[in-house]
């Protein structure tokens, strides 16, 4: 072999290795591709949007599928066992998902169960028989401020297992926090758009749709379409809906109603269909807010039963976060002093609306801010809280007195007429009603009403809102931006 073949030959030598080596190199990174699976598309969704500029998430139950009678395909099985991360809400409503997720967690898949997040607001199904009973209501994320909470939990689980790529992540996360939080406010400030009548729903979708945005949904059928529907409640439904006692009926698009002819023979009614999967729009990090907002449109359209658009006073439609928040007035405190304004400003303020009969929304809210408070330590010592009463047929001085004792020393609770009240929730834009069960007592009615808590300057100017359902902690690092350093 001469000098110029044996260049030639070493040449075309060192040229297959380099082949080698990049083939190999692509292997692995093949074989070390970062797998995340969701179950539904509203988790898909989410992910999807925290994963933006990698790989992506994959989603099992595609398509016009729901999950309730879902079967997996042998290559999703293989896929799930091959899983980095496996995100699924819970036996309630995956319950095809029940012994792969055991597998899985065996081999050591990174699972979440999102029903088991102590952050969540997760609510006991109204369908639950017993006091021990724990069954829960799966369909979280039909509340904007649970998404808020769920986008914080799910980029931790991603950083914490793909931690190389946790500034994406990050980025993406601050992206998705900005845009949940617009769609919440946006949907707070239509509030009054899902108050024109009483609606019935044939599946109960809605727990934490009603509970979040006041919505009067006083008749549901059939738990999911894996219970069967009791012969009793289609008779009584369907007469009540001849009566005219109901302004609508809301389907759901991808869950079959076997009962639905009889439940309509013979009525006249508005009916909307919904899509609480997103099982009629394209997976991606988009369905989340366009189920939310064509679900929402759904509702106030077929409440409203002549079918036109609701349309909301100027001072309920939706307002950017620095609009004009706050007003002048004149409330006595619990200590039964006159308190304007004027006497708030100087330190910074948390001012929460509520009522002291308030089940659960309420007493969660303050509890939150008070924690958060005590985790602040001598920073705390520049925010000012108050708790100001929609409620003042019940709420007088000493009840408000009685009450905030059990909370924050520095508490301030607030009350005065009916007048007195008006004036400074419209002021901070705060929506409540007065509710009285059909049948019920009439001095244990409840009040429906918004559920924020905002952050007010030295000078009485407004800087955020915190929507319900955030933690002490998230409370904590959001006020240590605001506050001096």
């Amino acid at each position: 072999m001469n000098r110029l073949t044996a260049l030639f030959f070493n040449s075309r030598h060192s040229v297959f290795l380099a082949l080698l080596l990049l083939l190999g190199s692509q292997s692995l990174l093949a074989e070390s591709k970062f797998r995340v699976v969701a179950s539904i598309k509203p988790i898909h969704s989410i992910l999807s949007g925290l994963m933006v500029g990698t790989e992506g998430p994959e989603l099992l139950v595609d398509g016009d599928n729901q999950p309730f009678d879902y079967q997996m395909s042998a290559s999703q099985q293989a896929g799930l066992a091959e899983a980095n991360l496996v995100v699924w809400v819970g036996p309630e409503l995956e319950r095809f998902l029940i012994k792969p997720v055991a597998q899985v967690l065996q081999s050591g898949v990174r699972v979440v169960t999102l029903l088991d997040n102590p952050e969540l607001k997760i609510l006991p199904s109204r369908w639950s028989k017993g006091e021990d009973s724990t069954e829960r209501d799966p369909f979280f994320w039909m509340d904007s401020r649970n998404v808020l909470i769920l986008v914080d939990e799910l980029a931790r689980a991603l950083m914490d297992a793909d931690n190389g790529r946790a500034h994406l992540y990050r980025r993406n996360r601050a992206q998705m926090l900005a845009r949940v939080a617009e769609l919440d406010r946006k949907l707070e400030y239509g509030y009054r758009g899902l108050k024109s009548g009483v609606g019935m729903a044939y599946y109960d979708t809605l727990q934490y749709f009603e509970q979040a945005y006041a919505l009067k949904i006083r008749g549901v059928l059939a738990q999911s379409p894996k219970q069967p529907v009791d012969a009793l409640s289609l008779l009584q439904n369907h007469a009540k809906l001849k009566e005219g006692y109901y302004a609508c009926l809301l389907t759901e698009r991808s869950m079959p109603m076997p009962e639905l002819p009889l439940l309509t023979e013979g009525v006249d009614i508005n009916v909307g269909t919904l899509d609480s999967f997103g099982a009629g729009m394209k997976a991606g990090p988009e369905l989340y807010f366009e189920l939310m907002e064509k679900n929402t449109d759904t509702i106030k359209s077929c409440l409203q039963y002549s079918g036109e658009p609701v349309q909301l006073a100027a001072e309920d439609q939706f307002q950017p976060e620095t609009a004009k928040v706050g007003a002048k007035f004149m409330l006595i405190d619990h200590n039964g002093k006159l308190v304007t304004e004027k006497d708030m400003l100087g330190k910074f303020q948390l001012v929460y609306f509520g009522y002291t009969f308030c089940p659960d929304i309420c007493p969660t809210s303050l509890q939150v801010m008070s924690l958060a408070l005590d985790m602040l330590g001598e920073r705390a010592a520049l925010i000012k809280p108050y708790f100001i009463t929609v409620d003042p047929e019940r709420d007088n001085a000493q009840v408000m007195k009685n009450y905030v004792k059990y909370f924050n020393q520095d508490l301030v609770g607030l009350t005065g007429t009916k007048t007195m009240i008006d004036r400074v929730a419209s002021g901070y834009k705060v929506k409540y009603e007065k509710v009285i069960e059909e049948g019920g007592d009439p001095d244990l009615y409840i009040m429906d009403h918004s559920a924020s808590v905002y952050l007010m300057a030295p000078n009485g100017e407004f800087i955020t809102k915190f929507a319900h359902g955030i933690s002490a902690k998230q409370m904590v690092d959001a006020l240590n931006d605001y506050l001096p350093k």
